[in-house]
């Protein structure tokens, strides 16, 4: 038997969202993220995107609105 899984039965046109809210509610924000991102990705590379964009982009992005100026990495000042 599987554990850690929970399933429910029945005809779609009497399913409502309660089951699936009820599922995420329970979970910890962190596996909510990771399945969250984890949908991301999948969803990037659907449409034929290069997934190491995504974290380049938000990081930039960031760095930008926060107007960040000097970016200390591994001891090391790297100016913008």
């Amino acid at each position: 038997m599987r554990t850690g899984f929970v399933e429910r039965y029945g005809k779609l046109t009497e399913l409502d969202r309660s089951f699936d809210l009820k599922f995420w509610q329970d979970q910890p924000p962190r596996a909510r993220f990771l399945a969250t991102w984890e949908m991301i990705i999948h969803a990037h590379k659907v449409k034929g995107g290069d997934v190491r964009q995504l974290r380049l982009q938000r990081s930039v992005r960031l760095f930008n609105a926060n107007q960040v100026k000097y970016l200390v990495i591994g001891g090391y000042a790297l100016m913008h």
